[in-house]
């Protein structure tokens, strides 16, 4: 089974609506229960960083109440509740959502599970924020977190490997490096195509060459691998970057890829 799609999330603030979506290479079944069993959501809905929910209560029926305890990073605790309003199990789940960061007022959260070849396509829609634009924009943020922390969860719990793509720029030791080649340096440029070949052929590398930038031309490489430690691994081993002689790469995860 392929490995997740990387999480999106949409805040339309003018109209007080969040939309997000995730592609997770599990059944509905096992995606429906991570987010509603009270044992489950305390194990992936968090990061140390930030913030760790560390008790979950729910009774998972229409009418029935729900409530998430946790910690944030800074020692605060928090929480957030709200009750069922439909639960159509492993396909819909509807819940009212009121949280103290946001002055409790009552919000909808409709998650849509539908199944695909790939697994499940979790839809997200969170609505009722009104003229709060501020909230409605940082609920956007934090859903498409949320979202990945449940990809990643029960990617690792089926043992498939996470997959990134990362968009990794070359820099030259000096602007003008493309037009004032030496021979050495020429050289050592044919190794590193060569060694960018190898990542083609052994599927970490999707793309590369040089982009004719007007103040300096720059080397661009698209690596899919699992994490950015891997993406720095692939570059680090680069022969220019371990020639010393001043080339480093910048490497930054794309947010989400057509392909």
């Amino acid at each position: 089974m392929a490995g997740n799609d990387r999480p999106r999330a949409i805040a339309d603030v003018s109209a007080g609506t969040i939309l997000a979506t995730v592609t997770i290479a599990v059944p509905p079944e096992r995606v429906f229960r991570a987010i509603t069993a009270a044992d489950q959501i305390p194990l992936w809905w968090g990061a140390d960083d930030m913030y760790r929910t560390t008790k979950h209560t729910a009774d998972v029926r229409p009418g029935g109440a729900w409530r998430s305890e946790g910690k944030g990073a800074d020692g605060r605790d928090f929480h957030v509740q709200g009750e069922y309003v439909e639960v159509e199990p492993p396909h819909r789940l509807v819940m009212t959502w009121r949280a103290p960061w946001d002055g409790d007022q009552v919000t909808t959260v409709t998650y849509t599970l539908e199944p695909v070849e790939t697994g499940t396509r979790l839809t997200l829609r969170h609505e009722g924020f009104g003229a709060r634009h501020d909230f409605c924009r940082d609920h956007g943020f934090g859903w498409e977190r949320v979202l990945g922390w449940l990809g990643q969860f029960l990617a690792a719990e089926a043992g498939i490997k996470p997959s990134g793509v990362f968009h990794c720029r070359l820099i030259p030791p000096r602007p003008d490096f493309a037009f004032t080649l030496t021979e050495e340096e020429r050289a050592l440029m044919g190794r590193h195509a060569d060694y960018l070949r190898t990542q083609l052929r052994e599927g970490r590398m999707m793309i590369a060459g040089p982009v004719a930038d007007p103040t300096g031309p720059w080397g661009l490489c698209i690596l899919r691998v699992g994490t950015e430690a891997e993406a720095r691994a692939v570059t680090d081993a680069d022969p220019v970057v371990r020639s010393g002689r001043g080339f480093r790469y910048e490497v930054l995860p794309m947010m989400s890829v057509i392909m």
